[in-house]
């Protein structure tokens, strides 16, 4: 005979099925909010794409390849943010969005302690954008790295070094310290010292070195060349030639060069010697036993009587 259920499991199996029916019920019925909740995202998707195009097309010709990608990117991030709060709120009607901004609130206080040095890059990279100390292009000296500036992006910026390696600096480094921009101005100023005898005339030496470098290819006549009266050495007075070129490193090294090479050849040709430095030798006793003869000198300096047995 087949055994009567209890009262006690038809009460159990009639709670189950009520509460499966329940729990369907109200997945049936989010179902549209959960599919509205998806379309909102998509759509906040693409919102942040279509933003990010616009930008892109507008600020490209009155700001930096670098500026323009920063800030549609953190606009589309932006863009997206909303749609996915927006999507929260549309599945969970009883959530407010002053209630979700809330809790963001207290999120993003722990992420900013958890990500204190990239939200500290980010924020200085933008920083830096906006002030536009420098520009992709630019070369630059910063925390005793100089290159050419390849681009700004949200955490570093990028520099290719003279001898074609890639530096990457944290956006705070660059922001926090001192930053020499060689390029900023369309000139830059050189200088090298040259040392000529004290029997020549320091005034028709100086006007020697203008007039060569007034025909020096990347010697700029504007402001013109100078050779001023440095100091007077040992052996020597010393004209400090100054001159103005390009700011490009390479254009400026070309340039230095062919300013030290006009120079000495224009000093030769006027009959203007550039003597090497005076050096004066003190005989020791040792240096003195050792050219008479009389005494055996150590290695080390000391002197060791000869043997005349």
């Amino acid at each position: 005979m087949p055994l009567a259920s209890s009262p006690t499991s038809a009460v159990v199996s009639g709670v189950v099925d009520d509460v499966a029916a329940r729990m369907l019920d109200t997945l049936l019925r989010a179902l549209p909010r959960v599919a509205l909740a998806v379309g909102v995202v998509l759509l906040a998707w693409l919102l942040a794409r279509l933003l990010r195009a616009v930008l892109r097309r507008v600020l490209r010709g009155h700001r930096t390849p670098s500026f323009v990608n920063v800030m549609t990117t953190l606009t589309g991030w932006v863009v997206v943010a909303v749609g996915v709060l927006s999507a929260v709120t549309i599945v969970f009607p009883s959530v407010r969005p002053v209630d979700v901004l809330g809790g963001l609130g207290f999120f993003s206080i722990a992420v900013g302690f958890a990500f204190q040095d990239i939200l500290e890059n980010t924020l200085s990279g933008v920083l830096m954008l906006f002030r536009q100390p420098f520009r992709s292009g630019d070369q630059i000296e910063v925390q005793g790295q100089t290159g050419t500036v390849q681009a700004i992006s949200i955490r570093e910026t990028r520099i290719r070094t003279y001898d074609g390696q890639l530096v990457l600096i944290p956006n705070r480094d660059v922001y926090k310290n001192v930053i020499r921009v060689q390029t900023h101005y369309e000139r830059r100023r050189l200088a090298f010292v040259v040392g000529i005898a004290y029997e020549n005339d320091a005034r028709e030496a100086t006007r020697v070195v203008v007039a060569a470098l007034a025909d020096v290819p990347g010697v700029l006549a504007d402001p013109g060349p100078e050779a001023l009266v440095q100091t007077l050495g040992v052996s020597t007075v010393d004209l400090e030639v100054r001159f103005w070129c390009a700011p490009q490193q390479h254009e400026a090294r070309l340039a230095l060069d062919a300013a030290i090479v006009a120079v000495k050849r224009a000093l030769d040709a006027a009959g203007i010697e550039m003597p090497a430095d005076i050096v004066a030798l003190q005989a020791t006793p040792s240096f003195r036993a050792a050219l008479q003869g009389d005494a055996d000198v150590t290695p080390g300096g000391s002197v060791r009587p000869a043997d005349h047995g």
